[in-house]
């Protein structure tokens, strides 16, 4: 019984993962066809005129700090610190989850921007980026640590509240690194859903590589 039960619980995160993934997958190619059409200009426009009407000296200096908090600066310190951490309390596994998630999703984020070769917006940019705009290696990554951090919490935590706390937090949290990269005028907006999008893709299948080592190892 405990065996059929285990199955079972594995089958429901295996079919919940492939949607995931799916939907994920879906955005992107949905964006990206768009993209060929040239048929996002007039949402670009019409959302970062709208975000940009917001513009004070004291937001300029707020979406400053939470856009770092997505920099791959600050992305790599965390990172490391996750996985030591992580190290010290004997959850090597989740410490290679972590790093692992983090490092080949930047790697990726590389590629598709050497595939794609989209120039960053000229409409009222705030600060001064280089390279290519889509999709938006903040909102990727971003997605991807944070959004490893969450499955963390929940793998590890046991008080169902906190876990649900600590998800909507850092949902939050990526959701305003993202509309900081449009506000400071570096991203358009399908670069920012598209970096969420392909950070989805990504870490969706580290989760499921993660939960299947596990599941090997325990066997």
């Amino acid at each position: 019984m405990k065996l059929k039960n285990l199955t079972l619980v594995n089958i429901f995160y295996l079919a919940l993962a492939a949607a995931v993934f799916g939907g994920f997958m879906l955005l992107f190619i949905e964006i990206v066809d768009e993209l060929k059409e040239n048929e996002l200009i007039r949402f670009d426009e019409s959302v970062i005129h709208y975000i940009q009407a917001f513009i004070s000296p004291r937001l300029t200096e707020y979406m400053s700090v939470i856009t770092f908090l997505g920099s791959v600066k600050w992305l790599a310190i965390s990172v490391t610190l996750a996985a030591v951490l992580l190290c010290l309390f004997k959850k090597r596994s989740l410490a290679s989850f972590m790093v692992l998630s983090s490092g080949f999703g930047a790697l990726f984020n590389l590629l598709l921007k050497w595939i794609f070769k989209r120039e960053r917006p000229d409409i009222r940019p705030l600060i001064e980026e280089q390279g290519f705009s889509f999709p938006s290696g903040h909102s990727m990554g971003s997605f991807i640590f944070y959004g490893s951090l969450a499955y963390m919490i929940i793998h590890l935590a046991k008080r169902k509240r906190w876990k649900a706390a600590w998800t909507v937090m850092l949902g939050c949290f990526i959701i305003m690194i993202g509309l900081s990269r449009i506000y400071l005028g570096v991203h358009f907006p399908s670069d920012v859903i598209a970096g969420f999008a392909a950070g989805g893709v990504w870490l969706t299948i580290m989760i499921i590589a993660f939960r299947y080592y596990e599941y090997r190892k325990n066997i």
